[in-house]
């Protein structure tokens, strides 16, 4: 097999992981902006009621991602992945940008909100069909004993797209003023879609199609039916292990670094550019843990890793927040224990998710990978870690405890880690 790695697979990764980047900051955009967009698509007078509607649109985005896995998934398997890739992003990058252009709940009322589901929903599915073929995607690329290391490089790449979005939302709301980007600066992050469109655009039309692919597919080896031999058949209860996997992954990745963002603006109540430094400084410290622990499992294992992360994920998560709590309440904050505090939660997510693309790559036949790879990864981390926002937040609205918001984020770990371990 190594002999059949393509000279250029190192740039392969970089550009497969730089147009993930723009696509998961397309997709993260919506929730970085949730407080914003509370206000401007909801009636204002219950703004907690405005908020929770934000986040079900957001969570609402993860929940019809598997369905984007389904349909995608059979796309890649069949057509090839680099066309499923420009399908893809082409819709994200359309469905993002159009969300700038949206009249508000004051000028069309209830429609603003329906307009809004609508692009959320192209969002969810078009992300739904690309990243798991973008794990296959590389994962076909790389040489087998380091597939680890290499695919933990493409999974900086949703991290990297919140720091992009934080990034960009920092500079706009500096430049123009919180007065204009509450009134219409708010707009330019999604608008900033159609730029980033034609960047990504550009570097996934060069891609050349995967080298095992182009052998399955000389060979005549190409499934006549992804579906069918992904669900009614044995590779079921590989499909069912996976997504158990997924699932605990996906609730440690979005407790660990979306629930940051919004424990800091909903519970302690640090304003929006704040919060963005804090977690944006968080973020860039943790992420080059995601390649150290891909590099990790290449040694001992992908399971010992991921593991291991959902554990210590369990054991801690009320210390560190209820620590994150006590050293960031509004004029009295010490920025470099919330910035430790914070990279130390994007440490976990580095040990559970570094090593899940090389973990699903490997766990699946190649004639049938994009999809078995796609849905438990988008159920995982679109069912499962997709709600985390929601139910935290709103476990927290109704209790006022920060007990009862992590009984979920630290309940899935502990039940997937056993499960897992099969």
């Amino acid at each position: 097999m190594a002999t059949r790695i393509p000279p250029n697979f190192r740039r392969v990764i970089t550009a497969a992981a730089g147009g993930n980047v723009i696509e998961w900051y397309d997709f993260y955009i919506f929730g970085s902006l949730a407080a914003v967009l509370s206000v401007k698509f909801f009636e204002k007078s219950h703004p907690v009621a405005a908020l929770l509607s934000t986040i079900a649109l957001f969570t609402a985005g993860f929940l019809i991602r598997p369905l984007g896995a389904f349909l995608f998934g059979w796309m890649g398997d069949r057509v090839g992945r680099k066309v499923t890739f420009l399908v893809t992003l082409s819709g994200m990058a359309l469905g993002t940008g159009a969300i700038g252009l949206i009249p508000t709940f004051e000028s069309i009322g209830l429609a603003a909100a329906v307009i809004l589901f609508c692009l959320r929903m192209i969002q969810g599915l078009c992300l739904g069909g690309q990243y798991g073929g973008a794990i296959t995607y590389v994962a076909e690329h790389v040489p087998d004993e380091h597939r680890g290391y290499y695919t933990g490089w493409l999974q900086t790449s949703p991290t990297l797209g919140i720091v992009l979005s934080l990034l960009v939302i920092i500079v706009t709301r500096t430049y123009f003023g919180e007065a204009a980007f509450n009134d219409w600066a708010w707009r330019i992050p999604f608008l900033f879609s159609f730029l980033l469109m034609f960047i990504a655009y550009y570097i996934r039309v060069h891609f050349q199609e995967s080298p095992i692919f182009e052998e399955i597919k000389a060979k005549g080896a190409m499934t006549k039916n992804p579906w069918k031999e992904a669900f009614l058949s044995a590779n079921i209860k590989f499909v069912l292990i996976a997504t158990i996997i997924v699932l605990g992954e996906g609730v440690v990745w979005y407790s660990g670094q979306f629930w940051a963002l919004y424990f800091l603006q909903q519970v302690t109540k640090v304003d929006a550019l704040t919060t963005a430094y804090l977690v944006g400084v968080g973020l860039v410290i943790g992420t080059p843990t995601l390649i150290l622990f891909g590099w990790l499992s290449d040694h001992i294992g992908r399971k010992p890793v991921i593991l291991g992360g959902f554990l210590l994920a369990a054991v801690t998560y009320y210390p560190l927040y209820s620590w994150l709590g006590s050293v960031t309440q509004p004029g009295n904050i010490n920025y470099p224990i919330a910035i430790i505090i914070i990279a130390i939660l994007v440490a976990y997510v580095g040990m559970v998710y570094g090593p899940i693309g090389a973990f699903l790559a490997e766990y699946f036949p190649a004639r049938i990978r994009y999809t078995s790879v796609s849905v438990p990864y988008h159920i995982g981390n679109g069912w499962g870690g997709g709600l985390v926002p929601f139910i935290t937040t709103a476990a927290y609205q109704a209790t006022g405890s920060l007990a009862s918001a992590l009984i979920y984020p630290i309940a899935v770990p502990v039940v997937s880690a056993p499960c897992g371990s099969m």
